[in-house]
């Protein structure tokens, strides 16, 4: 691309990422290990329903894009979603969100370091956890601090990889349920799916568990909307990535999830091992585990860049949104001559080196798991509070009549808001989830509650 094609922002940015950029950012940042290892997993808890809840949440989650993508389409310029909360719900709410985003952003950037060392032990078990680590973070965060236009190469070809493994299954898959092709299980069919089909097989708990962890599964899907700020043509790009990406997306889920239990017959499906590599084994691919491991160590290592890269424009957002003149403002509200957040970059990434030391404690680790598990439950109240800016939008000035408008707004936006309320009240009904779910409750009181009293103690100091 030629340097001329590149445009500027105001504060100094560069709108680097084209079309096919924010389009493979998209899908590659929602399909990760979720689906590679997870939907053993998901399928033999809920079996043939699991099709049901993915739809129903695929569904949600394109609402919540398009009341983001209507946003956006505003006012391209912001470079977060969090942005327009603190527009639309007021300073205290923008600034409790922004920090809880961020929070759990370096937490999802700690879970993926440690996942890539943990894939490279596949191939080289005998060198230390925190040298993979450190290695990989130094790369990605370089990485991010070069360009943006780098950033979204990177990406671009870290998606191909999960995308090419994904379509290679379902042909693959396809192929053996077209001609039967005979498995340890039986006959391939996919009539394998509906055979002794019952919605709730593992009873109703099982089913309502599933939403969260196929919540969990998209989650970060709203990612794409963080990279506008920095796109060509942001508009036209808007429009293409929330509308076709999700539907792509729900395609190799449902494509993938259909062929998995036309092979192996759902009921034998089991948590511990990754169906992917159980349908290439069947289809006689010996090194079918390395593969996939390979597979998901590129999906780990996407995740950390663009956790990397979002962290660092929400922690700019944060310093922009600061006081006149703090300390946050005055280092961390700056744009390298390469056009990115450079500092704001490396203080998310500096915390995320902090993970070496979590593999050296069992007690640091377990803390670790039950942090992360409360910032993950959090998103659900960020996706819901960007569901509220969005109402408020509709009934500001702001308005544009002719944008791209979220369809039936008024009942889908209540259908999404009482979605994300369902699932985030079912966490205190499954095992395992009720205290991720109290600590989120906590947080959003204690620090909530702290930012809401200090803005208003600013407005009547002003007043």
């Amino acid at each position: 691309m030629a340097q001329e094609e590149i445009t500027t922002n105001e504060d100094g940015t560069k709108r680097a990422l084209s079309n096919r950029h924010v389009q493979l950012i998209a899908i590659g940042g929602t399909i990760g290990t979720g689906l590679f290892l997870g939907a053993g997993s998901t399928i033999s808890k809920t079996g043939p329903s699991i099709l049901i809840v993915y739809m129903i949440l695929g569904a949600i989650f394109f609402l919540m894009m398009r009341a983001i993508g209507e946003m956006f389409y505003s006012d391209p310029t912001q470079h977060t979603f969090v942005s327009f909360i603190t527009r639309y719900l007021g300073n205290g709410v923008g600034k409790f969100t922004g920090w809880t985003y961020w929070v759990g952003l370096v937490f999802v950037c700690m879970a993926e370091i440690t996942a890539v060392a943990t894939y490279v032990h596949y191939w080289l078990s005998n060198v230390p956890s925190w040298i993979i680590e450190v290695t990989f973070l130094v790369i990605l965060t370089a990485v991010n601090l070069i360009a943006a236009r780098l950033f979204g190469e990177a990406e671009f070809w870290f998606a191909m990889i999960k995308i090419v493994a994904i379509i290679s299954m379902i042909a693959v898959g396809v192929y053996m349920a077209v001609t039967g092709f005979k498995t340890p299980f039986g006959q391939s069919s996919f009539t394998n799916i509906s055979n002794g089909y019952s919605l709730f097989p593992k009873g109703v708990r099982g089913f309502i568990s599933a939403f969260p962890m196929v919540f969990f599964a998209f989650q970060g899907i709203e990612f794409v909307s963080i990279t506008i700020g920095e796109a060509k043509n942001p508009r036209s790009v808007i429009k293409k990535a929330v509308n076709e990406t999700l539907f792509r997306i729900l395609l190799f889920y449902i494509g993938a999830l259909v062929v998995i239990m036309a092979i192996i017959p759902w009921h034998q499906l089991t948590a511990n091992q990754s169906p992917f590599v159980q349908v290439f084994k069947l289809a006689g691919l010996p090194a079918a585990a390395a593969v996939i491991n390979f597979v998901v160590l590129t999906s780990a290592a996407s995740a950390l860049n663009s956790c990397i890269f979002s962290a660092g424009r929400h922690f700019y957002q944060l310093a922009t949104e600061s006081e006149e003149g703090s300390f946050m403002r005055r280092h961390f509200a700056v744009i390298s001559s390469t056009g990115v957040p450079a500092k704001a970059i490396l203080i998310s990434a500096l915390l995320v080196f902090i993970t070496p030391l979590m593999t050296m404690t069992h007690s640091l680790a377990a803390m670790f798991t039950i942090v992360t598990s409360i910032s993950s439950d959090m998103y659900i109240i960020v996706y819901t509070l960007s569901m509220l800016a969005h109402r408020k939008y509709r009934q500001s000035t702001d308005f544009l009549p002719n944008g791209f408008k979220m369809p039936a707004y008024r009942f889908t936006s209540a259908i999404t808001i009482l979605a994300f309320a369902a699932i985030f009240i079912s966490l205190f009904f499954i095992p395992g989830s009720q205290l991720p779910a109290i600590g989120a409750v906590l947080w959003t009181l204690a620090f909530g509650g702290y930012c809401v009293f200090e803005e208003r103690g600013k407005t009547t100091v002003g007043i």
